[in-house]
């Protein structure tokens, strides 16, 4: 069932009784990305999955985004909802929306699910470096940019067994506003670092990446997880950046053994 709220596109699928689960998506893409842990948590979870604004089918507004005013979205679809302490499970730059969202407002939520994504915010390098992918987008436009970098978001052996699928990701992700997409690099650039909030974290929390990350490195991610008071550490085999699309039966698995635990 999809939603409109604040401008955003909400997908809704099972009981709305049930616990909640919200999945935010990594950058650049939208919703979809959770679709195999949506269908095999729908019957027993309420699975929420929406597009973050200026991605996917959410507005674009004026481009001017900022991490805080994602976790405004993220608070006001918990409100609409009316969800009561539900998961929360974010990929990359879902994550650090969740981290943040975390340091603002833990107590609503009940656990926490981080994939492949980070606690430290950019460096000079990193901010250099996303400041030409936005060179690159007015340059050459989003196609030129799409290829560059959701190529480096897979394994190679997702590139090699299911090329059509990655040209079907990078196509969905030309098709984004532009606007949209540079407001959102924009958002990661000057976010704040959440390093230091990992050991206040006192809710269950999970942390899963890919053995083949080379975006948040498994060693930096497990890092992330010793700082995490009782978290559980999952990497996952044969999957880059994109864990949950590349082995969706190993995340799912793993996601099912962490829930049951609480």
């Amino acid at each position: 069932m999809k939603k409109i709220i604040g401008g955003l596109s909400v997908f809704v699928e099972g009981n709305h009784k049930n616990k909640a689960i919200i999945f935010l998506h990594g950058f650049p893409y939208d919703h979809t990305i959770w679709q195999a842990q949506v269908d095999a948590f729908s019957e027993q979870y309420c699975c929420v999955a929406y597009d973050i604004k200026g991605l996917g089918g959410s507005s674009v507004g004026d481009g001017q985004f900022t991490m805080e005013s994602f976790v405004d979205d993220l608070e006001l679809i918990i409100k609409e909802l009316g969800l009561e302490m539900p998961i929360i499970c974010g990929h990359s730059m879902g994550g650090y929306i969740t981290l943040r969202a975390l340091e603002r407002m833990e107590e609503k939520f009940s656990a926490v699910i981080l994939c492949d994504t980070s606690s430290k915010a950019d460096d000079n390098e990193k901010k250099l470096s996303r400041s030409d992918d936005i060179r690159r987008i007015n340059a050459q436009g989003l196609n030129s940019f799409s290829k560059h970098f959701i190529g480096r978001c897979y394994g190679d052996l997702y590139k090699k067994e299911h090329k059509e699928e990655l040209k079907k990701r990078i196509a969905k992700s030309t098709s984004f506003h532009s606007v949209g997409v540079k407001g959102c690099i924009l958002a990661m650039i000057s976010r704040n670092d959440t390093t230091e909030y990992l050991s206040k974290i006192t809710i269950p929390a999970l942390v899963i990446c890919g053995e083949q990350d080379t975006i948040s490195s498994p060693n930096l991610m497990q890092l992330m997880s010793e700082k995490i008071k009782g978290s559980k550490f999952a990497l996952i085999k044969n999957s880059g950046h994109m864990s949950m699309v590349e082995n969706p039966l190993e995340v799912n698995d793993t996601i099912k053994k962490f829930v049951e635990t609480f």
